[in-house]
């Protein structure tokens, strides 16, 4: 599977090369099973900040937590930098001959930023109607396990619409019913953050996790 590696590797240098420097080509390493260091290959990766031997970013967690038969590459989605950019990215799973597992993420992130700001400019003087934009706000791209953690947490708030202090025992098993399906709890010592967020026992995560396993079974 070494051979593998290389070949991605060669892929990456020469799509980096063809799109410039705003685009970023990102290689997760799925096999290795470090998941704080999930990142093996980056091409211009000033885009985002990350370097070889970085941690993984929400869509590798994803990936470990769900049935390999039921992952579809996802191309051309939204995705944001720590420091607002904006990115048009696609994610390519890369499968085992054998079965089927994914052994690697090929990630594509191009810095549509200029581009959009030039839209908005060219919208501006051609539209006649109401601007409102609907479209799904995009995901931050982070550097660790930790940052993945706290934004994970961030978007599972944001889904209930209140502070955790506020939540009742329905709106927290939702919360980390959220949390479980990103894979959070896939990180070493989510568990002791994300109880002492939500202001409940380890026990009391492990039953509303339970509970939710009950459900969806």
């Amino acid at each position: 599977m070494a051979y593998t590696l290389s070949l991605l590797e060669q892929i990456a240098d020469g799509l980096a090369r063809q799109f410039g420097p705003d685009c970023e080509i990102v290689i997760h390493d799925l096999k290795r099973h470090d998941l704080e260091h999930s990142v093996v290959h980056i091409n211009n990766g000033h885009i985002t900040n990350r370097r070889e031997g970085d941690g993984p970013s929400k869509v590798v967690l994803e990936t470990l937590h769900r049935d390999p038969a039921s992952l579809k590459d996802h191309l051309g989605y939204l995705t944001r930098t720590s420091n607002g950019k904006i990115l048009k990215s696609s994610t390519f799973f890369i499968r085992n001959p054998e079965d089927s597992a994914v052994d690697y993420i090929f990630s594509i992130n191009y810095d549509i930023t200029g581009l959009m700001t030039i839209e908005r400019s060219i919208k501006a003087l051609i539209s006649t109607e109401d601007p409102s934009d609907t479209r799904q706000q995009p995901e931050q791209i982070v550097h660790n396990v930790n940052d993945l953690l706290d934004n994970l947490i961030e978007q599972s708030v944001a889904l209930i619409g209140k502070p955790a202090a506020l939540m009742n025992k329905e709106e927290k098993v939702t919360a980390i019913q959220f949390l479980n399906d990103a894979g959070a709890f896939l990180i070493t010592k989510s568990g002791d953050k994300v109880s002492k967020y939500f202001g409940i026992s380890k026990f009391t995560l492990y039953s509303y996790i339970d509970v939710n396993s009950r459900k969806s079974s």
